[in-house]
């Protein structure tokens, strides 16, 4: 027996429908599992976060910045790392994948021109950098924008 296969006794959790407050003989009437007075018992109990009327937490803290909901995480890959395929081959954002060079891509990959590339590859990518296009297109291959 483990912590990862422990299971609550057979008719000991309720369902979510489970009808509170519907006499002792149910097993959860009276005061229906709120316990006895208190902000919590009754109805209208304060929303999540309310401290009582002191400053919440998230108001107390500072914020700073921006964040811009537009924007794009691109993953940039330098030429150099490109050199791993075959003379020819046709690189995509599958094959990128399938060699490690690339684990999530996240918004789009970008190819930069770090490095030096001798293969002819024909290379498919969301955007290129001059210097990579510049370099791919000297090694005799070609960069398509997808």
């Amino acid at each position: 027996m483990n912590l990862s296969n422990l299971t609550p006794a057979e008719g000991s959790v309720h369902s979510s429908s489970f009808r509170r407050g519907r006499g002792h003989g149910s097993g959860n009437g009276k005061t229906a599992g709120k316990g006895h007075k208190g902000q919590k018992a009754r109805s209208g109990a304060p929303r999540p976060g309310f401290e009582g009327g002191q400053m919440p937490l998230y108001r107390r803290l500072p914020k700073r910045g921006f964040k811009n909901r537009n924007t794009k995480e691109i993953i940039g890959i330098n030429v150099s790392d490109l050199q791993i395929f075959e003379d020819g081959a046709v690189v995509t954002l599958e094959s990128l994948i399938d060699s490690g060079i690339v684990k999530n891509p996240r918004d789009g990959i970008k190819i930069l021109g770090n490095g030096e590339l001798t293969k002819k590859l024909t290379v498919r990518a969301n955007a290129f950098s001059e210097g990579a296009k510049a370099k791919i297109e000297a090694a005799g291959g070609t960069a398509e924008v997808i």
